[in-house]
């Protein structure tokens, strides 16, 4: 049995506003290993990653690392012992060069010398993978930006790593690099601390997993025990599968259209693409990465400018502006929301109310009142978790933040939802509460446009969904009529699908 690295024992934290985000809280790290770590929004991972990196202190409870009880009062003390936290947003500094981000703590005077690059060279032979070290980090893809802070943190001689949702918006392709550097360093001795909202990713990649809910541990066991629904059941029940389950019911025959496009096209993003939603209806789009999912939606929502073509909502032409569209009716939810979708420094209540400015203002003046007031119903309509209103949004975790965008367009004159994959980098029980909102809007007589790279959530909402290749439309089926497999045959390109998987 391999000895224990890292121990929470008996881990407490009781916030000053009175919020119990751990309750007890125990974990055991082996050496060698990789420990998964999942819970829904709020079960208090965050927390408890804060704490072993030394960022906040527990309220009770004792860290252990190789054996002895430590107190880390600042990340400096942890990272000096060998743990390295990596956190879904990448820490590293996006105008320096690989090389520099990498060694960070030595930078001065003359630097790119041939010793520190034969011990970058030595460095990436132990990764198994190696980023041009002369390259700017801003400019390189997210999956070798995460490579790149795995190689920060071995050079600093992490022998822990935790990893904050390090695949929550990697392609494929990068996730099977980055788990094959991390199998590569586990045979090298370093551990790992895996969190993340695919479940799937922790079955494949962990040796244990401890799953966190209300801020208590209600499972801990060697993965090889578990399965995906066991995982979903500690989380938050079998609520998220009856919703996967259950198909969208037909559509009303007769309802009128909505929204309806005609031949947009814009250079190098879409070719001559048509659709059409009625009331009522949710229409998903399936595709690719680099497909045109997201590059139709900113043309619905006139966020191209060079995008030609037809937009009409209710059977009314919308000229191609942002502007125009929202007073249409047109609403997006991005996909990006940290930089697209919310304003992370600003309160909830501010957030919410940014495009209804106008309706809540009294002869040109925002009224604070009726601001928090929308807010407020945003929160008990959402189930929005924080303390108050007040809270800035970036506190919150993805998928409360993900509810505010949401809350942002609910209370206004919206008849069209454009959705960007509404439910990356949350968590199953807030990925069931948001796909819940859009089941909801459809039945309120919305028309929903939604983009999602889980065919299966697609097929879970969707009563139609039309399949993206290359920046047009290249198939469209009934959701009852198709799968999974089809769908993905279809937006991979092949040129034939058998029909034997359709329902």
């Amino acid at each position: 049995m391999s000895e224990v690295l890292l121990e929470a024992r008996g881990v407490s934290k009781r916030f000053p506003n009175g919020t119990e985000a751990l309750r007890q809280v125990s974990l055991a790290v082996e050496e060698g290993s990789i420990h998964g770590l999942v819970g829904a929004n709020g079960a208090g991972k965050s927390t408890l990653f804060k704490i072993i990196a030394g960022a906040i202190p527990p309220t009770a409870g004792r860290i252990r690392w190789r054996g002895a009880d430590v107190t880390w009062s600042a990340p400096g003390d942890s990272r000096a012992a060998g743990v390295s936290t990596i956190h879904q947003h990448i820490p590293l500094v996006p105008t320096l060069t690989v090389l520099e981000n990498v060694y960070i703590g030595e930078l001065s005077g003359v630097f790119r010398t041939a010793p520190l690059l034969q011990r970058y060279e030595e460095l990436c032979e132990r990764l198994g993978y190696r980023a041009d070290p002369d390259r700017i980090v801003g400019e390189l893809p997210l999956g070798e930006r995460q490579m790149v802070a795995v190689a920060q943190a071995l050079a600093g001689g992490a022998t822990l790593v935790c990893m904050d949702e390090p695949t929550a918006s990697m392609a494929h392709a990068e996730v099977d690099v980055l788990f094959a550097a991390v199998r590569r360093l586990r045979a090298d001795g370093v551990s790992f601390v895996f969190c993340s909202h695919f479940l799937d990713q922790v079955l494949e990649l962990t040796d244990a997993v401890t799953v966190l809910r209300d801020g208590r541990v209600v499972t801990s066991a060697p993965t090889a025990s578990l399965d995906e629904a066991a995982l979903v059941d500690a989380m938050v029940g079998r609520r998220l599968h009856e919703i996967e389950e259950h198909r969208a019911d037909p559509l009303p025959s007769g309802a009128p259209v909505l929204l309806e496009a005609r031949d947009l096209a814009s250079p190098g993003r879409l070719a001559g693409v048509d659709l059409t939603v009625r009331a009522g209806e949710i229409v998903g789009v399936a595709g690719m990465l680099g497909s045109g999912r997201s590059e139709l939606l900113e043309a619905l929502f006139g966020a191209d400018p060079r995008c030609s073509g037809t937009v009409a909502v209710r059977g009314e032409p919308v000229r191609n502006r942002v502007r125009s569209r929202v007073r249409a009716g047109i609403a997006l939810v991005p996909e990006d929301r940290a930089r697209q979708g919310l304003v992370p420094a600003w309160e909830i209540w501010r957030n919410v109310s940014l495009p209804g400015l106008g309706a809540l203002s009294r002869r040109g003046v925002p009224d604070h009142a009726a601001e928090l007031d929308r807010a407020e119903r945003a929160i008990a309509d959402l189930g929005i978790r924080t303390p108050s209103a007040e809270t800035p949004v970036g506190a919150l975790s993805g998928g409360n933040a993900q509810k505010v965008v949401f809350g942002k367009w609910l209370f206004g004159d919206g008849d069209v939802f454009l959705l960007d994959e509404p439910t990356v980098g949350v968590d199953v029980g807030a990925k069931a509460d948001i796909l819940q909102l859009v089941r909801g809007f459809a039945a309120a007589g919305k028309a929903v446009v939604i983009v999602s790279s889980g065919f299966e959530e697609l097929l879970a909402v969707a009563h139609r969904i039309v399949v993206m290749r290359a920046g047009r439309v290249v198939a469209e089926r009934l959701t009852g009529e198709t799968d999974e497999p089809e769908l993905l045959a279809l937006a991979s390109g092949l040129t034939t699908v058998t029909g034997a998987s359709r329902r």
